[in-house]
């Protein structure tokens, strides 16, 4: 049964991609109740241009470069919407008529419209981690003065997030976590990770993986990027540092246990004992129909979960050797700062090579690690430092991959 809710109007970005287009699934099912105030593409004319015509947004937002193009594509009643460039994706955030952000942005990308959507009050779904990896402890102090809501998209964190206390929700919502040093209650949390396609693969095979190979997830159909961010385990690794900044806990209450059959989505330990888990199948669609109706709740359109088909359910440690990406992942963590934002820099330039070809699936912890070893872990104050954090590590990753890598 679907509970009435109030019409939301919700704002897109990254609305071509994998997470995109399973909102506005979920948002075409219950016209009723949330309307598309605002479409956020990038250079994928095509789609945007057809989920435009579909949804008739107040704003769209497109690249500088594709704006003409994008432009000649829709009638002149919704090209007088388009915004363009990352400041057009900023005013999308903004939105003056969205109550709802969808921050669906790959990437250190989505990093300014995020802070833009959060100093402006809204509602924000967040399904990208890296903003929250790279400084989650400034993303949730501008949405504590605005008032703003973080809800999480993300499958594993969204999953926690349901398992919680209604007072622990309303805690993490408002970005004030879990604890705060005042509730005990909640002694560790687990994520589960599938394994990705190279769970049983022997180490002395990886060296010769392929990007079509790497790009063969068992479970989840995304985008390039966190698909291979899958295979090595470095999505795990960059969960764990979300979980941490969301429900404010320490790296040593996140554990991360490999799932298979991915069913069982995350797990909170309770101090009496008790575990909660959060089931459901793996569709991206469960979680953003969650936050999108928080809440409340509507039928995502997922197939329903038959317990008794998924009775042979499996759980194992990771293998940090064959895996060291969740280790360095850990160890950023543990280090703080700014090291999750230069684990996160040196890991996108590390998975952009490897799927241009320019480096092997092994060498992407290699060059991770080779990167952080040149910084200390000073706490940036302010975005802008953060980004010249972002900048740094990606110049010496760069310089790294040609000197190390390519010589």
């Amino acid at each position: 049964m679907t509970v009435a809710i109030k019409k939301r109007n919700v704002a897109v970005l990254g609305a071509t991609g994998s997470v995109g287009l399973s909102t506005l699934d979920v948002i075409r099912r219950h016209p009723e109740q949330f309307s598309v105030s605002g479409l956020g593409g990038w250079t994928n004319i095509e789609r945007i241009a057809t989920l435009s015509n579909e949804f008739r947004p107040k704003m769209i937002g497109v690249s500088d470069v594709k704006e003409s193009s994008l432009r000649q594509a829709l009638p002149s009643a919704l090209a007088k919407n388009i915004v363009s460039g990352s400041a057009g994706t900023e005013c999308l955030a903004q939105q003056k008529e969205a109550s709802i952000v969808v921050a669906g942005i790959s990437g250190a990308a989505g990093l300014k419209p995020i802070f833009s959507a959060l100093s402006s009050g809204k509602t924000v779904l967040i399904a990208n981690k890296e903003p929250l990896v790279m400084c989650g402890e400034l993303l949730k102090d501008v949405a504590r003065k605005s008032n703003a809501v973080l809800l999480p998209v993300d499958s594993e964190h969204n999953a926690v997030f349901q398992c919680l206390s209604e007072d622990h929700q309303t805690r993490v919502s408002q970005s004030f976590g879990v604890t705060q040093g005042l509730d005990p209650s909640v002694i560790q949390i687990t994520l589960t990770a599938s394994g990705g396609p190279f769970l049983r693969t022997p180490a002395s095979d990886l060296k010769h993986v392929t990007k079509t190979q790497a790009l063969r997830h068992p479970t989840w159909k995304m985008g390039e990027k966190i698909t291979i961010d899958s295979a090595t385990l470095m999505n795990k690794g960059l969960e764990l540092i979300e979980a941490c900044r969301l429900f404010d806990l320490p790296q040593n209450q996140v554990e991360v246990v490999v799932h298979p059959q991915s069913v069982i989505h995350a797990l909170v330990h309770y101090l009496d004992g008790s575990v909660l888990a959060h089931l459901a199948q793996a569709d991206m669609r469960i979680p953003i129909a969650h936050a999108l109706s928080y809440p409340d709740r509507v039928d995502s359109g997922a197939k329903p979960l038959d317990v008794v088909s998924i009775s042979n359910l499996q759980f194992e440690a990771p293998d940090l050797d064959r895996f060291p990406c969740l280790s360095l992942a850990r160890q950023a963590a543990e280090a703080g700062g700014a090291m999750p934002a230069v684990l996160n820099a040196a890991n996108e330039v590390a998975v952009d090579a490897f799927l241009n070809e320019k480096i092997r699936f092994i060498d992407i912890p290699s060059l991770i690690s080779k990167v952080m070893d040149k910084f200390s872990p000073e706490v940036p104050i302010n975005l802008d430092e953060v980004l010249l954090v972002d900048q740094s590590a990606r110049k010496i990753a760069y310089k790294v991959l040609k000197n190390t890598f390519q010589s």
